[in-house]
């Protein structure tokens, strides 16, 4: 089985749009360090969509913790805790994909031959596969919602859709 862990933003844009569903649709399973839950789930009490990932806290995310703490604190001169802990779980469950968005953390991860995908991915791969019928509609929305993307990333998306 495929183990795919992520990170908060990832989480909180998909239910923002109500669509978190794709996760569990393309994945069935998604791993959580302990960082990601505090900041969605404690933290994040009360905003938009923190209700629909406490749900799915209670079936299909799963939250695992990080055992080895002083990979964790080496990643946090660089990265906030919940991204230090996604690349340090990832390796540790030896995870076939992490969902990541920020640049940063996205960097590193790939550096040490860790594969990752963002929120962007997760849309096109959800539309590849049908889920979803107009991924652009849904990037739209979660820019409606506050969220930046790299708009590189949505003129990408627009490439690969014409084809």
């Amino acid at each position: 089985m495929s183990v795919v862990i992520s990170n908060s933003s990832p989480l909180i844009a998909l239910a923002s749009i109500e669509r978190l569903d794709l996760l569990k649709r393309i994945w069935g399973e998604i791993l959580i360090p302990d960082g990601v839950y505090e900041e969605v789930i404690v933290k994040g009490e009360g905003k938009k969509g923190a209700d629909a990932i406490k749900d799915a806290c209670n079936d299909w995310i799963k939250r695992s913790s990080v055992n080895n703490k002083s990979v964790v604190e080496v990643l946090q001169y660089s990265l906030d805790r919940g991204e230090a802990e996604v690349i340090a779980l990832g390796q540790e469950k030896r995870a076939s994909l992490l969902i990541i968005d920020n640049r940063e953390p996205r960097g590193f991860a790939k550096s040490i031959n860790m594969k990752v995908i963002g929120t962007i991915g997760v849309i096109k791969l959800a539309w590849q596969k049908g889920y979803i019928t107009k991924p652009i509609k849904a990037i739209e929305q979660i820019l409606i919602n506050g969220f930046w993307i790299d708009e590189r990333l949505i003129n990408q998306l627009y490439k690969d859709m014409k084809e």
